[in-house]
């Protein structure tokens, strides 16, 4: 069946799956996984890693000919931290694409939605393709697209919590209720949750832990890989109605009774 490419800044993109890069094991291990997701997009916290030129940097085990590199400003706790960090981004040559995180409690990680709105702006209007990681609030999602940003990324769940979607209508209205992309990001434990949020109709997402985590990261990686592929083909292939009660898979209505 045909579809359309995922389009992010104006860059065309066949998978709709975005990973990460923390918890591996192993750095060979987050290479492999890499490769099995099939993804093409690699988000980064800048904060956390050396960028180039420092010293031995995470960014050194990526194929940057192969894979987009997202940096995120994960660890940011306000409008101004997020778009200092961005900016550094930027000038390390990291692309102009970044995942804002404006982080408002430790505990929970739920965003800062004052200051991603704030940081939104700021950086939408310094020509960056602003990616928010935002709650599953349809009236924030407005609110970010409006601010600039290309792409709205509601949580399913709190981040790394493996809980799956949480609030699969609150998706379904921010779908109807914002013209660009929206990803996933945050929750997803296993790929009947990536399915579902493609089934839904999101335009992607993004995982890291519920990969990383895995007992085999490998495994899962290429699972959530054929769970968006899944997903989105019976999303654009139309699900049936559901009903109450059954609906015989074989009618009998012109069908000769043979027993009279």
């Amino acid at each position: 069946m045909y579809d359309t490419p995922l389009v992010i800044g104006g860059k065309e993109f066949t998978s709709r799956l975005i990973v990460g890069t923390g918890k591996y094991s192993s750095l060979e291990i987050m290479r492999q996984a890499h490769e099995e997701s099939g993804a093409e997009i690699v988000t980064v916290a800048i904060r956390r890693v050396s960028l180039p030129g420092r010293g031995e940097s995470i960014l050194d085990h990526i194929d940057t000919k192969k894979f987009t590199l997202l940096p995120n400003t994960a660890g940011c706790y306000t409008a101004d931290e997020a778009v200092r960090t961005a900016y550094l981004a930027r000038e390390a040559g990291l692309g102009d694409m970044v995942k804002l995180e404006v982080i408002g409690d430790s505990r929970t990680l739920f965003p800062d939605v004052q200051g991603l709105l704030e940081a939104t702006k700021t950086l939408a209007r310094e020509g960056f393709v602003v990616m928010p990681y935002t709650n599953d609030d349809p009236v924030t999602a407005k609110k970010l697209e409006d601010s600039g940003a290309a792409v709205v990324m509601p949580l399913a769940a709190p981040i790394g919590s493996g809980l799956g979607i949480r609030n699969p209508y609150n998706l379904k209205i921010i779908l109807e209720t914002v013209s660009i992309p929206v990803i996933v990001d945050a929750g997803v434990g296993t790929a009947s949750d990536t399915a579902v949020a493609m089934e839904i109709g999101c335009d992607g997402v993004l995982m890291n832990t519920a990969i990383a985590g895995a007992r085999d990261p490998v495994a899962m990686a290429r699972a959530m890989r054929l769970a968006i592929e899944a997903g989105r083909l019976a999303y654009k292939a139309g699900r049936i109605g559901k009903k109450l009660y059954a609906s015989a898979s074989s009618p009998l209505e012109g069908v000769p009774d043979w027993t009279s």
